[in-house]
């Protein structure tokens, strides 16, 4: 009785802490993308400069890694040579450094609630990718299903009020570069045995994402800030909302270790919706019948999709389990056969 109360407290406490970690990183989540959408909004905060804010959040986020990584010593750096860095570190800090760019320039033109229904297009651009690089095998039951996405996404932006074609693209454009991003680490870091935790990950791609960012500041927002004299940093504002962004990364770096990375992927689905009604009841954001529709089937599609990882993963965590029982038993019956073959020689010999 005892042990069965002590392992029950057990579950419950492990259940508690779970959905304590999934509701912190959709409240972090869904703060980053409000404050940033305030910040860069020209009817809000007004500093619409998505470069300097990305710059802001990556020179943040690499000093806090770097005390992190080297100082606290929180995590271990994972083991690199120069050229492996600027191989595979370096593409994957600018493909990184695009992707914010980017999205955060959408949030200018751009609804949150419409942004949201966007970003369900990432599952189409991964596998898509994915496909072309041959790190995902052609389905066509996968890529029916892909479709189905997109033509939800599509029925979605049909019904957007305030549909931005320059916005739109934007937002497209940093689903396909987070995508190839996606991708690529599996080609370049996980294929050769090089995993980074989102610390770690901050720790190296920061600051190459800081360096590739300059360039195009200097030429785009460096010019208009100069000629906006009477702006002064806000320290409160800056540095909180890049605190965020920061809390945003160590919260996906418990939620994954401590659940798994499907869970952060059904907590992002239970985050999008959230967004979308803070948008349409808060932020005033208009969210049509045709929007919802929409959105609905490309979220039907995304489950399915997920829902189909899963299995996958179940199916090739139990062909592994059998592979290790095989083996063992394998090794079992040569270590009898080995005692066997000693005891008959040792009875020979006698």
């Amino acid at each position: 009785m005892g042990g069965g109360g002590a392992l029950s407290e057990g579950v419950v406490k492990k259940i508690v802490l779970s959905y304590t970690y999934v509701a912190i990183w959709i409240f972090l989540s869904f703060t980053v993308i409000v404050y940033n959408k305030y910040i860069l909004d020209r009817k809000m905060y007004n500093w619409p400069y998505p470069i300097s804010l990305t710059m802001i959040h990556m020179s943040f986020c690499s000093s806090l890694a770097f005390i992190l990584v080297r100082v606290f010593k929180v995590v271990e750096p994972v083991t690199m040579s120069w050229d492996l860095y600027l191989k595979s570190v370096v593409p994957i800090g600018l493909l990184y450094s695009l992707s914010l760019w980017l999205s955060n320039s959408a949030y200018i033109y751009l609804s949150v609630s419409f942004i949201q229904m966007l970003k369900a297009l990432m599952p189409v651009a991964v596998y898509s990718i994915g496909v072309l690089s041959k790190k995902e095998i052609f389905k066509s039951e996968t890529m029916t299903n892909m479709v189905s996405i997109s033509i939800g996404v599509g029925i979605a932006a049909y019904g957007e009020a305030k549909f931005d074609t320059w916005g739109v693209m934007l937002q497209l454009g940093a689903v396909a570069f987070e995508a190839t991003r996606l991708v690529m680490i599996q080609i370049l870091l996980t294929s050769k045995g090089i995993t980074l935790n989102p610390i770690t990950s901050l720790y190296y791609v920061a600051p190459c994402c800081l360096i590739f960012l300059f360039f195009p500041w200097i030429f785009v927002e460096y010019p208009l800030l100069k000629e906006t004299s009477s702006f002064h940093l806000d320290y409160l504002i800056f540095g909180t909302n890049s605190l965020c962004a920061f809390a945003l990364n160590l919260a996906v770096f418990l939620l994954v270790g401590k659940t798994s990375a499907l869970t952060m992927n059904v907590a992002g689905v239970v985050k999008d919706w959230l967004l979308i009604a803070f948008s349409w009841s808060v932020i005033k954001d208009t969210v049509t019948p045709i929007n919802l529709f929409g959105y609905a089937l490309a979220f039907l599609g995304v489950a399915y999709y997920n829902h189909s990882k899963l299995q996958a993963l179940k199916v090739k965590e139990a062909q592994k389990k059998a592979q290790q029982a095989d083996e063992e038993a394998g090794r079992l019956l040569e270590e009898r056969e080995g005692e066997n073959n000693g005891s008959r020689k040792n009875d020979l010999q006698n």
